[in-house]
């Protein structure tokens, strides 16, 4: 249905109910419909543009460049040549302020068609910064926790890894970073290469931590050990960090990657195409709008 014109000539509605829009049927279709109907014809609609999720469009110039070689890394390639196998490739991140909670009432336990009930209120116990590194061939996380973020934090990092012999006896150690406050920019390529010889620092492009596997892990995190965030203490909160750190190292798997550069390519010229459309279309134009 076409957006609903008010006094001004247009709608600040951004979203409607169907409710809403089955009351609008007379007057837009000539013929009166149900909310159930409506509900219908939304449901099996290919396009639904009361549906929206954040985004952030690739802006830097060397977007396609960094990323691809991100991806080519995951797939066992770099700069165009096959990786040497005994290579290694580490993707390193930082999962900041993670609070330690201490809830103004007692969670509840879930009941019979009730679920469990969480005190929204709480009182914060302090916070503490999670820095981890994912082996990319082979599914292990190894991480630490600190008071804060920064270069030295970053560096016991590297150097808490490096003190693995698989990573210190490899021919080279690829470290996947992005444009965050402790690896940022040449300067970090730079340091970490001179402390450790076979080390290189691999940013990805800016707005694009997303290609970094270690967010898969920390999303996982989330999910299953910070949702909801009962830890009172940062020690006790560090214990439940580390335990899901050991759990993860069990069983070592591997994350999926089945996004090459040839698939970012494809995405970067649809988004250039929508982009190119959007401009040339005339206010006049109608929209859909629920």
């Amino acid at each position: 249905m076409a957006p609903h014109a008010g006094v001004f000539g247009q709608s600040p509605l951004s979203r409607q109910s169907t409710t809403a829009l089955a009351q609008r049927a007379p007057d837009e279709l000539n013929k009166p419909i149900s909310r159930s109907t409506v509900w219908r014809i939304l449901d099996e609609d290919a396009i639904k543009p009361w549906q929206y999720e954040p985004w952030i469009f690739p802006r830097a110039a060397d977007f396609f460049t960094k990323a691809a070689g991100v991806l080519d890394l995951d797939e066992g390639y770099w700069q165009g040549e096959r990786r040497d196998p005994f290579d290694r490739v580490l993707s390193s991140d930082e999962k900041t302020s993670i609070q330690a909670r201490i809830r103004c009432h007692t969670t509840l336990p879930p009941g019979p068609g009730r679920p469990r009930r969480v005190e929204a209120e709480y009182e914060r116990g302090g916070a503490l910064q999670y820095l981890a590194g994912w082996d990319v061939q082979e599914g292990l996380v190894r991480g630490r926790c600190e008071a804060k973020m920064g270069i030295a934090p970053f560096g016991r990092l590297v150097q808490q890894v490096r003190e693995r012999p698989e990573y210190g006896s490899a021919y080279r150690v690829f470290g996947v970073v992005d444009n965050g406050s402790s690896p940022r920019g040449e300067a970090s390529v730079q340091r970490l290469r001179k402390a450790y010889a076979n080390a290189i620092l691999v940013h990805t492009p800016v707005h694009a931590s997303w290609l970094n596997q270690v967010e898969g892990y920390f999303s996982l995190l989330q999910r299953k050990v910070l949702t909801p965030n009962d830890s009172t203490t940062l020690p006790e909160l560090e214990v439940r960090i580390r335990l899901y750190e050991e759990l993860t190292n069990q069983q070592p798997k591997p994350f999926d990657g089945r996004f090459t550069k040839y698939d970012l390519l494809a995405l970067l010229q649809r988004l250039a195409r929508r982009e190119t459309a959007s401009r040339v279309q005339t206010p006049s134009t109608p929209t859909s709008r629920v």
